[in-house]
């Protein structure tokens, strides 16, 4: 009987217990949201110039297409981390008292890992 409420007691708990990996997670997205779409965008205006250099209408027009394509995808990328993380916190509300701090704690990991929520987090249950 004692293995099941540490299980749900774990199960309770469980962002406060794993805040330090979900903050490297956090990190991890965060530097992505950046990098990628920077990136992605970056590709698009070398392959811009390039088409521009070479002087012929069609192969602009289609460069610039894919570049649209290119930025469109970037947004997309910076987005779908907050869209999910959303969604979650939709989901999140319909707990009980505890396990709404938890999720906060998960959220905040993951969405704002430099923030003192997530820092904190080790043993604020008990």
């Amino acid at each position: 009987m004692s293995s099941l409420m540490l299980l749900g007691k774990g199960a309770a708990t469980f962002c406060a217990d794993t805040h330090q990996l979900l903050g490297i997670v956090g990190w991890a997205l965060t530097i992505f949201k950046i990098i990628i779409p920077l990136f992605i965008i970056g590709l698009g205006l070398i392959d811009l110039g390039k088409a521009a250099v070479s002087s012929k209408p069609e192969e602009i027009k289609k460069t610039a297409t894919g570049l649209i394509w290119r930025i469109v995808g970037g947004i997309i990328i910076f987005f779908v981390p907050t869209i999910i993380m959303l969604a979650f916190g939709f989901v999140g509300k319909f707990g009980d008292a505890t396990a709404k701090m938890d999720f906060d704690v998960c959220y905040k990991c993951i969405t704002a890992p430099w923030d003192g929520a997530c820092v904190n987090a080790e043993g604020s249950y008990d």
